[in-house]
């Protein structure tokens, strides 16, 4: 397989810029994302459930992490559920996508997680460059 850019430094930049103007506070959750990578990928994208309803600007910057990597991945020909749920949709809905999650091949996880966690670790270099003053603590 051949390298191609797919422009994670670029989508890193975008995802932090929509996440300060949505809530500058939001961007303490760029730390937290990186060190849910280490968890997996049903885990990450689970991360928005946990964060929905109390902390939803931080749930939207997982989101629109999760849809980056979903993008981009399509454009290798892996394919990720893009659907980001609700803590209150059916247990079978949630429990379809970790299903999906779960049953990738081991390459694919592999592959999907080194480019989650290359995209994360751009959102942290944009966040600590981007942040406001309001968005400072940690």
């Amino acid at each position: 397989m051949a390298w191609r850019p797919y422009d994670l430094d670029q989508l890193a930049q975008e995802i932090v810029l929509k996440a300060r103007q949505r809530d500058p506070d939001s961007l303490n959750q760029a730390h937290k994302m990186r060190a849910t990578c280490a968890y997996g990928l049903e885990r990450f994208w689970g991360e928005h459930l946990r964060l929905a309803g109390k902390e939803q600007a931080k749930a939207a910057f997982v989101a629109d992490v999760w849809h980056a990597l979903a993008a981009v991945l399509q454009k290798a020909g892996l394919s990720l559920p893009a659907t980001m749920r609700s803590n209150s949709d059916d247990e079978r809905q949630i429990q379809s996508v970790a299903e999906h999650l779960w049953n990738l091949p081991a390459q694919d996880q592999q592959a999907a997680l080194a480019v989650l966690t290359n995209l994360c670790d751009a959102v942290v270099w944009w966040t600590q460059r981007l942040k406001t003053s309001k968005g400072a603590g940690g």
